[in-house]
């Protein structure tokens, strides 16, 4: 349904290896002062629903858009195809009508999943709590866009430009309705799983946009094999989206000699534009194998792609954070270093928030 948080198990990029309250009654300036911020059409944009609280809290609401850019897409449950519900948390005390503006961290959700979930709202919220100020924005991903421009899309879904979606279409639609910072000094970017490889692919493309990237148990390495196979698979999986599509719509043919793009688009090897960009990767190592055997193995390959890149990273001299939490004892109760595990996620985003604290313009009247 349009609108609705839905609960999703967060899910890794690579699982084939395996809800505006009325006040009803209310003086007329109290309704204005919880009203969500109204949005406007533009940068390619209509707005098919305005924002909406998703509860009481007031704080984290969803919308829908559409665009030209992914005018149809695979779909999961309750979505509709063309419609792209995000979600966006606002700062406690966040005033649409005052002059204080604030960084912005885009938030990429992983494989199959959406942006629109209680996981991903209470992450945004326990990470901000207590006056963070910080805005969150969820945008729509698909189950498997995979944050790329697809190579070869199907005719009924063509095309499938989820990069210039995201980057040239909803950043400034949400600098043009929300009192952002809008400048790479005020922008973040991070993500869980497929989302962590959106992070990073993103942050490479345009290191312009983002003054840091976070990596949650990211799929960052598309040389290696296994990633290719998870990539691949969820092309074809019905439970990533109907319809599926071609093996080769994301990338191309994943094997030699035609596979250029998937060795041109690998995060982990082109680390070197992300120089001056703050960096920060977040993962567990499975934990025990017996336990959530699936959730066990994603994370540890997801490891391995994250244990690439940083060496890629060092190899390059660029500083960076490496959080390997391993089997999540000492990091967050209730994380056992399983792939989605949102105990994990939640201490995740709320390291990476303070990261962001430290080093993105904050408190801005300009």
């Amino acid at each position: 349904m349009r609108g609705k948080v839905v609960i999703r198990r967060l899910t890794a990029c690579g699982v084939a290896l395996a809800a505006v309250l009325g006040l009803v009654g209310a003086a007329p300036t109290a309704l204005a002062a919880s009203a969500p911020p109204v949005f406007a059409d533009g940068q390619g944009l209509t707005v098919v629903s305005q924002p909406k609280w998703v509860d009481e809290g007031e704080r984290t609401f969803v919308f829908t858009v559409r665009t030209g850019q992914v005018p149809a897409y695979s779909v999961l449950d309750d979505q509709v195809s063309g419609e792209h519900t995000m979600m966006a948390t606002l700062p406690e005390g966040y005033d649409q009508s005052a002059g204080t503006r604030y960084p912005v961290q885009y938030h990429l959700h992983g494989h199959p999943d959406r942006p629109n979930t209680v996981a991903n709202q209470r992450m945004f919220e326990e990470s901000t709590a207590g006056g963070v100020p910080l805005i969150t924005v969820a945008p729509n991903g698909s189950g498997r866009g995979w944050y790329s421009n697809w190579v070869n899309p199907p005719a009924a879904l063509a095309p499938q430009n989820w990069e210039t979606f995201h980057l040239d279409q909803v950043i400034p639609f949400i600098d043009a309705n929300l009192r952002t910072i809008p400048a790479r000094d005020g922008r973040a970017i991070s993500g869980h799983s497929m989302g962590g490889f959106g992070a990073f692919h993103y942050a490479e493309h345009r290191p312009d946009l983002f003054g840091y990237v976070g990596s949650f148990s990211g799929g960052l390495d598309l040389l290696n094999q296994e990633q290719r196979a998870a990539v691949v698979a969820t092309t074809q999986l019905p439970g990533s989206g109907a319809p599926t599509v071609p093996m080769d719509a994301i990338f191309g043919p994943p094997v030699w000699p035609l596979d250029g793009v998937w060795n041109a688009e690998s995060p982990a090897q082109h680390v070197g534009s992300l120089r001056g960009t703050g960096v920060a990767m977040y993962t567990g190592d499975g934990g025990n194998l017996t336990v959530d055997p699936v959730g066990a193995i994603v994370e540890n390959r997801a490891r391995a792609t994250n244990l690439v890149a940083r060496d890629h990273l060092v190899a390059a001299g660029i500083p960076h954070t490496f959080v390997d939490y391993g089997d999540g004892g000492g990091w967050a109760e209730g994380c056992t270093g399983k792939h989605g595990q949102l105990p994990c996620l939640v201490a995740d985003m709320k390291h990476f928030v303070s990261l962001l604290m430290k080093t993105l313009s904050h408190d801005s009247t300009r």
